[in-house]
């Protein structure tokens, strides 16, 4: 559907839960208080809005948490969601540890693509990102089985100041393989504003050095707001997604559903329509559409995360959905 200010919104990122099994500082670096399961929409709750959702002209969904992987069942709601009429596009973003015993299920659901979560090589810089937990080494062979599966892979870096020095190794990863690595700017959410950032354009500069040809390409890669760069000597791109830095509002396509069924049109203010109380209210189908409909159209014009003071939304990544 069209917004008031002329965009369409075709992508939905749906959260399926707000639990994790990493803590990574800019997202969950310490133990938040779940939610109750039975506040998490059912499964079928979720079919029933995506159902609203593609009447609307939302064509493409991405799977997102928490860690998606973590709740039973994801594998066949992906499945389920896929059979829906008129859906044309499922991707699922994960950390990876989870990734290698769900593939044979995501693969037999038809995924469309994969975006997993790396943001050191280095096994110590992991694991002082991702609270102790998990390894580098478990989510590369991760990587290397999604794409021997023929999944579309990419592999998404938070740049954190801490990080900045892997960049070059973790971008070599799309000469490796063909994967595209997307470098993601902090945004000032959550624990993100307890962080400081690091400069994306000053990253790309130093990928420059390494890759002397490396150059934007216009070529649409995926849903989102990354865009990319391409060298002879890699397989896969570089993609950046600064959204501080480099403000992409005027073209920006999505709205996010938190588990909790909160629809949210923008990541920077807490306004929402809260489907889940529809939906257990007792609401028919064309109620469910109309709320949606309308949160969707009034989606602010941008988002303010260069007016710290103007954002509204307090609530941690994790509870939003990454």
């Amino acid at each position: 559907m069209i917004d008031r200010y002329g965009r369409e919104i075709d992508y939905m990122r749906i959260s399926v839960t707000d639990r994790c099994n990493l803590r990574c500082r800019y997202c969950m670096p310490e133990d938040l208080i779940s939610v109750d399961h039975g506040d998490i929409l059912r499964y079928e709750e979720l079919l029933r809005v995506c159902a609203a959702a593609v009447e609307l002209g939302i064509r493409k969904f991405k799977i997102t948490g928490g860690e998606p992987l973590v709740r039973l069942g994801c594998a066949d709601f992906i499945a389920r969601l896929k059979k829906l009429p008129g859906v044309e596009q499922v991707t699922l973003t994960t950390n990876g540890l989870l990734l290698e015993e769900n593939l044979d299920a995501l693969c037999a659901a038809n995924l469309d693509g994969v975006n997993i979560s790396l943001d050191a090589l280095d096994e110590d810089l992991f694991r002082q990102i991702c609270g102790g937990r998990g390894s580098a080494a478990q989510v590369l062979s991760a990587v290397r089985k999604s794409v021997e599966r023929g999944l579309k892979t990419k592999l998404n870096t938070v740049i954190l100041e801490e990080n900045a020095g892997q960049a070059e190794s973790l971008a070599a990863l799309a000469g490796e393989l063909p994967v595209d690595v997307r470098f993601i700017e902090l945004m000032p959410i959550g624990f993100g504003v307890t962080l400081n950032r690091a400069s994306p354009d000053a990253l790309l500069e130093r990928l420059k050095l390494r890759w002397p040809d490396l150059e934007p390409t216009d070529e649409r890669r995926g849903n989102g707001p990354a865009h990319y760069y391409k060298s002879a000597a890699l397989q896969g791109r570089i993609g950046f997604i600064d959204a501080v830095s480099h403000k992409f509002c005027q073209s920006c396509n999505r709205v996010r559903l938190t588990g909790t069924g909160l629809l949210k049109p923008c990541l920077c203010y807490d306004e929402a329509a809260d489907l889940r109380a529809l939906l257990r209210s007792g609401c028919d189908d064309e109620e469910l559409r109309r709320a949606m409909e309308e949160r969707i159209y009034n989606k602010p014009r941008a988002h303010s995360f260069d007016s710290p003071r103007d954002i509204t939304e307090k609530k941690a990544m994790s509870q939003i959905g990454g």
